[in-house]
Parts: C-alpha cells; sequence; structure tokens
C-alpha cells in the first residue's frame, strides 16, 4: 500500500470496507449532531432561555460526557470496541426519538445528558478503531480522513438538518436522521472485524498507572492543559453562535445551518490533506498553534457581524413558497466560520494523531483518547455556563471576546510546554 510520501489520496480509503463503514457511522452520527445543534438555538428562542440556561445545552453535555470517558476507554482496551460502538449507536438512536416530543426547556437540558452518553461511546470507540486498523506511517491520514468525514456529516447536517427543520419541522427531521443512523449501524456491524483495538488482559488496559504514564509524557502533558483553555472558548462558540444568529438576527433555521456550513466545508475539503502533510513535513505543534490563532480570530469577529449591515442591504428570498429574508449579518458570520473551520482544519488531525501515537507507547490508544477527551470536557463543563452568565451581565461582544482570549492563552501555554519536551521518535 503507498505510503503518504508517494502522496496517497484521503479518497483511497473509502474503498477499504472497515474504514467506509465506520465513515458512514461518523457520518450519521455527525448529522445527528450538527442538525441538534441548530435545534437548540430554536427552543432557546422558542422557550425564551437565559444565557445560563442556554448555557446548561453545552455544561450538562459535556459533564456527562466527563464522568463517562474514563470508564468507555478503559473498556475500549479490553473489551469488544465494535459492541461498544453498536450499542452506542443505539443510543443515538433513542436520544434522537426522544428530541422530538419535548415541550420545556428543561427536558432539552436533560436530553442534552442522554445525547451526551451515545456520543462519547461512538467518539472513543470509532476513532480508537480508526486509529488501531491504520497502516503504520499512515496514521494522521487515516484519522485525518477521519475527521474529515466528520466534517463533512457536519456540513450535511447544517444544510439538511437546518433546511428539515425550516421546510417540514422537528418530528420528520428527527425521523430522518433516525434512518440513517440505524442505516450506518447495519453497516459497522456488516463490515468491521470483532474485537478491533482491545487487549488480551485487562491488566493491560488503561488504568491509573497507564494515565499517569501517560502524563508524563510532555507532549500530553502540553495538549491536556492546551484542551483544558481551548475547550472553554471553542464549546462557548459552538453552542452560542446559532443562539446569536436567532435571537439577534431572527435567523431561520435554513439560514444557520448555511452559516454553520461555511466552516464545515473548509474542515470536510481540507482536513485529510492537513494530516497527510503534516504526516510528511512533521512540527505537528506549529499546526496546533496556528489553528488555534486561526479559530481565536474567527471567534472575536463574530460580534462584530452587525457592522455589516454599513455596506450590505437585506435580502428577501423566497424557498418553495415560504419567505426567509437574510440580513447583512448572515455573510459576516459565514466568513467568520469559515475562519473556524480552517483554524480546526490545522488543529484537529495533528491533536488526534499525537495523542494516538503517544497511546501507542503504552499500548492504550483508548486511554489516551480518553484523556484527549476529560481534559477537553473541563474547559466543556465551565466554558458554556461561565459565557451564558457574561451574556447575561453584559453582551455577546463581551462574551465572544472573553472566548477568544482563552484560546489565545490556550495556544500560548501549549507551545510553552511542548517546547520543554518535543515527542519521542521511538518506543519508551
Amino acid at each position: 500500500m503507498p505510503s503518504l510520501s508517494n502522496g496517497r489520496s484521503p479518497f483511497s480509503l473509502f474503498r477499504n470496507p472497515e474504514f467506509a463503514a465506520l465513515a458512514a457511522m461518523n457520518v450519521a452520527s455527525g448529522m445527528a449532531f450538527a442538525t441538534i445543534i441548530i435545534a437548540l438555538a430554536l427552543y432557546a428562542d422558542l422557550f425564551e432561555a437565559s444565557g445560563f440556561v442556554a448555557g446548561l445545552f453545552g455544561t450538562v453535555y459535556a459533564a456527562v460526557r466527563l464522568l463517562l470517558v474514563l470508564p468507555v476507554g478503559r473498556y475500549v482496551d479490553i473489551g469488544d470496541a465494535k459492541r461498544l460502538l453498536v450499542v452506542g449507536m443505539a443510543l443515538n438512536v433513542l436520544v434522537l426519538v426522544a428530541f422530538a416530543f419535548v415541550t420545556s426547556i428543561s427536558q432539552v437540558v436533560a436530553l442534552r445528558g442522554f445525547q451526551a452518553v451515545g456520543s462519547i461511546v461512538v467518539y472513543i470507540a470509532g476513532t480508537a478503531i480508526v486509529g488501531t486498523i491504520a497502516v503504520e506511517g499512515e496514521r494522521g491520514l487515516w484519522v485525518g480522513t477521519y475527521n474529515q468525514t466528520s466534517a463533512f456529516s457536519s456540513l450535511a447536517g447544517d444544510l439538511l438538518g437546518g433546511a428539515l427543520l425550516f421546510f417540514v419541522g422537528f418530528q420528520t427531521t428527527y425521523g430522518v436522521l433516525v434512518v440513517l443512523s440505524l442505516v450506518a449501524t447495519a453497516g459497522v456491524i456488516a463490515f468491521v472485524r470483532e474485537q478491533p483495538g482491545g487487549t488480551e488482559r485487562e491488566s493491560d488496559a488503561t488504568g491509573i498507572e497507564t494515565l499517569f504514564a501517560l502524563i508524563r509524557r510532555r507532549a500530553v502533558l502540553a495538549l491536556v492543559v492546551f484542551r483544558f483553555a481551548f475547550s472553554f472558548g471553542k464549546m462557548s462558540v459552538i453552542i452560542f453562535l446559532p443562539i446569536y444568529a436567532r435571537t439577534d438576527f431572527a435567523m431561520t433555521a435554513l439560514l444557520i445551518g448555511a452559516v454553520l456550513a461555511g466552516g464545515k466545508l473548509t474542515k470536510s475539503i481540507a482536513q485529510g490533506y492537513v494530516g497527510g502533510f503534516a504526516d510528511r513535513v512533521g512540527g505537528y505543534e506549529w499546526f496546533i498553534v496556528v489553528g488555534t490563532l486561526s479559530y481565536a480570530l474567527g471567534t472575536a469577529l463574530i460580534p462584530l457581524a452587525p457592522a455589516a449591515a454599513l455596506v450590505l442591504d437585506p435580502i428577501e428570498l423566497t424557498l418553495a413558497g415560504r419567505e426567509t429574508p437574510i440580513p447583512p449579518a448572515f455573510f459576516a458570520l459565514f466568513l467568520a466560520y469559515v475562519i473556524l473551520g480552517i483554524g480546526d482544519s490545522l488543529r484537529l488531525p495533528t491533536s488526534m494523531a499525537l495523542f494516538v501515537r503517544e497511546g501507542e507507547y503504552q499500548e492504550a490508544v483508548g486511554g489516551s483518547l480518553s484523556l484527549r477527551s476529560v481534559s477537553w470536557q473541563v474547559g466543556a463543563v465551565v466554558g458554556p455556563t461561565a459565557f451564558g452568565l457574561v451574556l447575561d451581565g453584559a453582551s455577546f461582544l463581551v462574551a465572544f471576546w472573553v472566548a477568544a482570549g482563552f484560546m489565545l492563552v490556550a495556544a500560548v501555554v501549549f507551545l510553552s510546554l511542548y517546547d520543554a519536551e518535543p515527542p519521542p521518535t521511538g518506543g519508551v
């Protein structure tokens, strides 16, 4: 099989039935996640949620993932990752069905907690399987392309999910997502090998000793501390940008989905190629830093969207007999999200490849990915509600700029720690 040095295309991986099945699963779960994010903005507007309550959409989700991430990672290391993946997809289906019948903001918050259970299982099991079955020397390509399908699925969820919510409402939209999830689950059952990535002995699996061994690696320490601060800002953006578009500019679900599609399109095109390029040239840390700075810039531009009205006029658009006015802020938010997509394309594949590589040194890829997720969830638990409190007390401008400031701090701290000890070139 050609190596990355020979310029192997990310699309060639889809000829592998296992990778194709996992990618399809990733697409289905990613579309559901993206659609629900748009729906949260509609729920926040419908039920007139305060900034703090809207922040709970992210905080409850992250808190549940934080509680489950280590046990799930341990099971991936000692058990059947494929079986766990199928269970996670089944949970996602049940959550979609329940979302179709919510009648209060408290139900929305509670379902975000249940959604987190399925999502953490699918994320860790799916990524661990991909990282384990990847060909040696091509992990950046495999992981980057797998993430590329995540970006594509989010793009599809933004466009299809936003359109469905706009034209046919909540229940039909969730029904379509249920069907897609069931088809993807069948593909995993049919094509993914049995017992992928698990160890034979529980004593070899991820435990406290293994996690301490991982965190003693300066590369892992730098990544973990970085993710504490970066997740504070990014999860705030993910939750509140759609709410900002809905509440301040009265954008429909269709327009919100189109705004989010800007960054998702960038990620769906670029991530696999960035991963392959990083494999060839090295210097993963610089991809992470530049990506983080790009994301901070995009975040700081979000609350400046009203300035677009100074140079652009509103547009009246009619689709299938329904009017959806396009405010000038739509174009400003679209551009900001494209910049966010560029940042993620640089950061995501290289960060994940580093975690997988470090996990291999301890024969605990699942544990390494769990540590990656734990470090993310800590900031993600605090970030959205803190953002909401700032919003309630000040404005979207102040809140988004505080989020951007946390990202800048994350980049500086990461680079200082990572320089202290670059990742090893051989096993330990």
